[in-house]
């Protein structure tokens, strides 16, 4: 399907150039390239490491259809969006239109790209707002994936073609209220009953689409402690989501509840495949490598910003980019970009080549998040007192980045799994407890 529409697809915005900057300046001329073989040689601050040199010719008919569609419908959409709280619903369509949504799954109307595509997806859709790309997240790599790698046949006829073309919108319940990097510790119950089916209670918080969610996929213990996945569906007797109202971040994606009261589930929305945290996890470890990328498109919008900002500002009557200190915060902007998309991109092609470990991304994830964060947050002190100002931006991405570095594995938990890597000690509970953490964990 992508590869069909890519052509059409591909015509920018009019004005529409390779930076996000949303303050229109005139950038300088690229200063001489030192030791250059040729005068067309020179630092690129928006590709530093050449990394679009690095893709193939599909990836970049993707990311330029990726970034053509969000810069023309997402853009325009995103301020009214975040001061109401709202998400528009047929975006999921537009996506779904376009192959965006379960890019890397085969068949099924699905695209069938590789994962570094997937990446460039969501770096495009992040650089307007991280809300937009948690949703299309949450659809590809916790609900679409699981339902693939899972699930029946008959499950995946059924579910499948209609979330990839946005027309159902899937949501994906493991977090709890009590049970948040513990999720080993939920309380969720699968009691099995006599026809083979189940009857499902307890509530899962903090759960992006749920209140606008058709597909429920929710992870609960059955009457052995083993955690099994479920595929739930709107209507079903005793399950609501009710809507998270006042956030302060990821205020354009809809959040809320996933509330089970005595659900009773067909033995035919038990995902087969899936027992123990492995299923789950499997799901969370697609979804942070796409956070790695889309993570670093807010980070590369708030430089651009900020970029654009300092060189048309003056103060003490000259521009603010000619002070030492803003052009030392400009070279770190650039640097842990260019050197975090380096790591996706790796990452990346080692997911295509079924060689990544777990670790990995939790490497990139945590990295690349964090650095965000920075980024974003020295971007709105250099723009000062309209740092705050949401026409610019800047402060929106700074507020979505919080949430974003602590969902889908805190920065501090992908810490502790990176330590585990390294050390063969598993850190998560006291040391004390350490012989059963290992009977747990097995």
């Amino acid at each position: 399907m992508l590869r069909r529409i890519l052509p059409v697809c591909l015509r920018p915005p009019p004005g529409f150039t390779r930076a996000f900057a949303t303050v229109p300046v005139d950038l300088p001329e690229h200063p001489p390239a030192v030791n250059a073989s040729t005068d067309k040689q020179r630092y690129d601050w928006q590709d530093p490491l050449l990394l679009q040199a690095q893709l193939t010719e599909e990836e970049g008919m993707i990311q330029d259809m990726a970034r053509a569609y969000c810069q023309q419908s997402l853009q325009p959409r995103i301020l009214h969006a975040n001061r109401h709280e709202e998400f528009d619903r047929k975006i999921m369509t537009e996506m779904g239109e376009l192959g965006l949504l379960g890019p890397t799954i085969r068949g099924y109307g699905c695209s069938g790209v590789g994962y570094v595509a997937y990446g460039l997806i969501a770096r495009e859709v992040e650089a307007v707002d991280s809300a937009y790309r948690s949703a299309m997240s949450v659809q590809s790599s916790l609900v679409m994936h699981p339902i693939y790698t899972f699930g029946t046949k008959e499950q995946k006829e059924k579910y499948l073609p209609g979330l990839a073309k946005g027309a159902l919108v899937g949501c994906f319940g493991l977090t709890e209220p009590n049970h948040g990097s513990d999720p080993g510790g939920m309380e969720t119950r699968a009691r099995k009953q006599p026809d083979g089916g189940y009857v499902l209670s307890g509530s899962k918080n903090w759960i992006t689409n749920s209140p606008i969610a058709d597909v429920f996929v929710v992870w609960a213990k059955d009457d052995e402690g083993v955690i099994r996945g479920f595929v739930l569906e709107r209507g079903m007797k005793g399950l609501t989501a009710p809507k998270i109202e006042g956030k302060f971040s990821l205020r354009a994606s809809t959040t809320g509840m996933i509330v089970m009261d005595d659900v009773e589930v067909p033995a035919s929305n038990l995902l087969p495949l899936a027992r123990g945290l492995g299923g789950p996890f499997s799901c969370l470890n697609s979804a942070r490598y796409g956070i790695s990328w889309g993570s670093m498109g807010a980070a590369a919008f708030c430089m651009s910003t900020a970029l654009a900002y300092v060189l048309e500002r003056s103060q003490f009557g000259a521009p603010l980019a000619s002070n030492q200190l803003i052009q030392r915060k400009l070279a770190d902007m650039d640097t842990d970009i260019a050197l975090a998309l380096q790591g996706s991109l790796r990452v990346g092609r080692l997911l295509d080549e079924g060689r990544a470990v777990p670790e990995m991304v939790s490497l990139v994830k945590r990295n690349n998040c964090g650095k965000a964060l920075d980024i974003a947050r020295s971007a709105r002190d250099m723009l000062g007192g309209n740092g705050i100002s949401d026409e610019y931006h800047v402060i929106r991405h700074m507020m979505n980045l919080e949430a974003v570095n602590t969902y889908e594995g805190t920065h501090d938990v992908h810490a502790l799994i990176l330590g585990r890597a390294i050390t063969g000690i598993p850190a998560f509970v006291p040391l004390n407890s350490y012989p059963k953490a290992q009977k747990r964990e097995s």
